[in-house]
C-alpha cells in the first residue's frame, strides 16, 4: 500500500513513518525542509510541501491510498484544523482509502475552552466528514516529551502536574496506527490510546531520571515564576507554548476507555522504566521549546 505522512518528521510521525516501512509500505512524508529530513531518505520518500499550500498537498496525495495526520502546530493551535480540513476535502476525490489523525486524551468538548483542543475538535470533525473511512488516535501522554524536561542536572515541571497520565512510548503508538491500517474493523473508530501504568509527571520524570540520569533532582517551578521568565527575550516559545500548554495540562482531564482499543490493535506493553533504558534524548532538552505531545 502507499501511504502519506503528513507530519512524518516530528517526535510521534517520524515512528509512524519508520513503523510503516517496516511494514512493507511504500511511505510518502510531506514536509517543508525535506534537506533537514535526511535521516528518512532510506525508508520513505520526502516531498517538499506546505500544509497551507492546496496544490502541493494535492501533490502529495496522488497515488496514496492511506494519508495519517501528524500535526502539531508547534504554538500555532489552527494548523490542526486547517490541515485536517484541506486534506479532508481532497483525499476522496485523490482515492485515498483511509484517512486518519493523532489527536489528544484530553479532547472533548469539555476542554474546548482552550484552543488546542477545540481545534483538534474541529480536525476530528473535518476527518469524520470526509466520506473516507478514517480513524481518530487520542493519545495520552507520551513518553518522548520527558527528556526535553531535563536539563543542567534538573528535571523542570511547570506548576504541580497533579494529573496523572497513561504514558506510552510512540513505538507502541506506532505499531498501533499500522495496525489500523490493514483492518477493516478499524474503520469509523475513535481509538483511545493508553499505555499500561498511570503516572503523574513528577511519577514519570522520577522513573526516567532513575534509569538515564541518575542524581537529577526534580524542581517545581510556580506558574508566576514561569510567566516572569518568559518575558525575557529569546522566551517567545515559552511564553507563547510551553507554558499555556503546561497550564492547560495541569486541569485538564483525559477520557476515554482503551478496552476496544486494546483488543482491536493491541495492548501497549512498553513500561516507562524500560522505555528509559534504551533511549537516548534526539535533542538537547530546551524548556523554551514547546514539548511535541498531545
Amino acid at each position: 500500500m502507499d501511504a502519506l505522512v503528513i507530519g512524518g518528521t516530528g517526535m510521534l510521525g517520524e515512528p509512524v513513518v519508520r513503523q510503516l516501512a517496516a511494514s512493507g509500505h511504500h511511505v510518502r512524508v510531506l514536509t517543508r525542509a525535506p534537506e533537514r529530513a535526511g535521516r528518512l531518505a532510506s525508508v520513505c520518500e520526502l516531498v517538499k510541501g506546505d500544509l497551507d499550500d492546496r496544490a502541493s498537498v494535492e501533490r502529495a496525495l496522488t497515488g496514496c491510498e492511506w494519508v495519517h495526520l501528524n500535526l502539531n502546530g508547534n504554538g500555532d493551535w489552527d494548523l490542526e484544523r486547517r490541515g485536517a480540513q484541506l486534506v479532508a476535502s481532497l483525499a476522496p476525490r485523490a482515492g485515498v482509502q483511509r484517512l486518519s489523525l493523532i489527536s489528544g486524551a484530553s479532547v472533548d468538548e469539555r476542554n474546548a475552552w482552550f484552543p488546542m483542543t477545540r481545534a483538534k475538535l474541529d480536525a476530528e470533525a473535518a476527518v469524520e466528514a470526509s466520506g473516507v473511512p478514517f480513524q481518530i488516535f487520542r493519545c495520552t501522554m507520551f513518553m518522548e516529551l520527558l527528556p526535553k524536561l531535563v536539563r543542567d542536572g534538573k528535571a523542570m515541571i511547570m506548576g504541580t502536574q497533579p494529573k496523572a497520565a497513561w504514558w506510552i512510548a510512540a513505538s507502541d503508538y506506532a505499531a498501533m496506527v499500522s495496525r489500523a491500517f490493514t483492518l477493516p474493523d478499524a474503520a469509523g473508530k475513535i481509538f483511545h490510546v493508553r499505555g499500561p501504568q498511570a503516572l503523574t509527571m513528577e511519577e514519570a520524570l522520577k522513573i526516567y531520571c532513575e534509569h538515564r540520569a541518575p542524581g537529577t533532582k526534580v524542581v517545581h517551578l510556580p506558574f508566576g515564576l514561569v510567566q516572569c521568565l518568559a518575558l525575557f527575550p529569546g522566551n517567545r516559545d515559552l511564553r507563547r507554548v510551553a507554558l499555556p500548554l503546561m497550564r492547560y495540562f495541569s486541569k485538564a482531564e483525559e477520557y476515554g476507555d482503551p478496552a476496544e482499543t486494546n483488543a482491536l490493535l493491541g495492548t501497549p506493553r512498553t513500561i516507562l522504566a524500560a522505555w528509559a533504558m534504551v533511549n537516548e534524548p534526539r535533542v538537547t532538552p530546551d524548556l523554551r521549546r514547546t514539548p511535541e505531545h498531545v
